[in-house]
């Protein structure tokens, strides 16, 4: 019996004739191992998608970035990424708190190719992983409960330009972010980062900001 869908699955399986394609597919791609194939995959991505749960039930999607081979593969069902300086509500960090159960999506638009990846999220003080990533603020562990392949057939073909220039790296300092320059966040920015403003340019307007967003420079 099928661990993977529900009710609501073989509804829609039954009325489309594919519920013997999805216990086919189960069988073939479901796996609870990171296998050595996919394994340099993960660990090549530069961003991936992060879906969490809020308290009261409401799943949201994030956006995590970072160098290529920020996601590391810990062993044969764990993965471990870096929660770098973002806007300061710490909204998926808090989300996987309470709720730890999380979907990435990693997905390559250069040569289509994508992986779900399901599991348990965990953040552990003081980790020690947390030396290996310049500027990081957290560490998040996750154990692999399934994960598979999906169909890349829909996926659009990109060319990347360049990478993000907020990316930490050694040797410079990390520019700051063109939000954190608005007149109307001054007075509740962390300590961290009080007085950089006038270091970036100037205090600025939201809107202001916006030109610079519309322009690629926010």
């Amino acid at each position: 019996m099928s661990d993977l869908y529900a009710d609501t699955h073989r509804g829609l399986q039954d009325q489309f004739d594919t519920r013997r394609l999805a216990d086919r597919l189960e069988e073939m791609i479901i796996s609870d191992v990171i296998s050595e194939q996919d394994k340099p995959f993960i660990e090549s991505r530069e961003f991936f998608f992060l879906s969490t749960v809020d308290p009261d039930g409401q799943p949201t999607v994030s956006f995590k970035g970072g160098p290529a081979g920020f996601v590391k593969v810990v062993n044969d069902n764990t993965i471990a990424f870096p929660s770098y300086d973002g806007n300061g509500m710490f909204y998926s960090m808090g989300n996987l708190k309470a709720k730890p159960e999380i979907g990435i999506l990693f997905i390559d638009f250069e040569n289509p190719h994508r992986i779900r990846f399901h599991g348990t999220a965990s953040i552990e003080g003081n980790d020690p992983l947390l030396s290996e990533y310049l500027e990081a603020d957290l560490i998040v562990r996750v154990r692999l409960s399934k994960m598979w392949i999906n169909c890349p057939r829909y996926v659009p073909k990109f060319v990347k330009v360049e990478s993000s220039r907020y990316v930490p790296e050694d040797g410079r300092e990390t520019p700051l972010a063109g939000w954190k320059r608005i007149d109307a966040v001054q007075d509740v920015l962390p300590e961290k980062d009080v007085g950089r403003p006038q270091q970036a340019g100037g205090v600025i307007t939201m809107e202001q900001w916006a030109d610079l967003k519309q322009k690629g420079e926010g």
